[in-house]
């Protein structure tokens, strides 16, 4: 049995990625009083510019390392007393996985059954595993997935991660491990790597470059901001009942040829830039997940609408060309 721990020690794995450092500026803006480790292996898509404005003292501090080192892991949960794990830490790009699998394994598995072995050793309260809706794979149409959906991953990246929800399930079911798992929605916002879709195109257009959309672009997503994962996030390491998976949508369902309209639309691109190219291997047509466990439970509810929400997101790449154009170089295939 575990008890209600008031203050946190929250070491978050991979908080210099995109979302992971979103999570971060949303703990430190209202939650002075806990402790935030950050940790993460600072790989392609880790940046640490996500964070300039947040400086180490008390409260804060990072931590570069691999969640696969163990050794790494434990001095760290025990030199700071940690007693909640919120593990962000992923390779998460479809394409790379499709190139190799190798870091996927290395990291979505090897590196979360690291952190769970000790999570596990050193009796921590939470453990919140951060996954994704893809875990599903593909859902028919007039269809919502929940929780209890069997997973059917499509891609190698989908079957890291779903083999990363089940085994930090088996730790809930075999020791008790306190872990909640969550599902969201295709996240979009502020400091996301410019190779997924929104920064992708949005950074292109800029430059003028074309708009490289897979298949027919009748693949749809739905649509979430990355403010409102975070703040569902908070919320089930907070409330979140042990051995539970809470799914995370949008409710925004967009095909990936309107997104791009939608960017080109804001930005008063002229002629008209979209290409066509071979669609990528598996690539699911629709991910579409019920909700309403977290609502229902949890309470919490997305506050950003998609126009505003997807606006303020295109307008941010646009003041701010320092933020990605550095980045250029590590993106494949630009």
């Amino acid at each position: 049995m575990h008890e209600e721990v008031l203050l946190l020690n929250i070491l978050v794995t991979g908080g210099a990625g995109f979302i992971g450092s979103n999570f971060i500026h949303l703990l430190l803006g209202h939650r002075q009083s806990d402790r935030l480790i950050n940790f993460d292996a600072l790989t392609y898509a880790g940046n640490l510019d996500n964070l300039d404005d947040i400086h180490e003292g008390a409260t804060y501090r990072f931590i570069k390392g691999d969640i696969a080192d163990k050794e790494t892991i434990k001095k760290v949960v025990s030199n700071y007393q940690i007693n909640v794990i919120v593990n962000f830490a992923a390779q998460s790009h479809v394409d790379r996985s499709i190139i190799d699998t190798t870091p996927f394994v290395h990291t979505n598995i090897e590196g979360v059954n690291t952190l769970l072995e000790v999570a596990r050793e050193y009796h921590l309260a939470k453990f919140v595993q951060v996954s994704t809706d893809e875990v599903y794979g593909s859902t028919p149409a007039q269809t919502r997935f929940d929780e209890q959906t069997p997973l059917n991953p499509s891609s190698p990246y989908a079957a890291t991660k779903a083999s990363a929800d089940l085994l930090a399930l088996s730790y809930f079911k075999t020791f008790g491990t306190p872990v909640c798992i969550t599902r969201s929605a295709n996240n979009y916002g502020r400091y996301q790597f410019p190779e997924k879709l929104v920064p992708l195109m949005v950074t292109a257009a800029l430059r003028g470059k074309k708009l490289p959309i897979y298949g027919n672009g009748q693949n749809k997503r739905d649509w979430l901001n990355v403010q409102d994962n975070c703040r569902a996030i908070e919320m089930v390491m907070s409330n979140g009942k042990p051995g539970q998976i809470y799914n995370i949508a949008g409710r925004q369902h967009k095909t990936n040829l309107q997104i791009v309209k939608i960017i080109e639309k804001q930005l008063a691109v002229i002629h008209p830039q979209v290409t066509f190219v071979k669609d990528r291997p598996a690539n699911d047509q629709l991910y579409a997940i019920d909700d309403s466990k977290i609502r229902h439970e949890l309470g919490w509810r997305p506050e950003f609408s998609f126009e505003i929400g997807m606006g303020d997101v295109i307008d941010w790449y646009v003041i701010h060309p320092e933020r990605w154009q550095p980045l250029l170089k590590k993106v494949k295939n630009r």
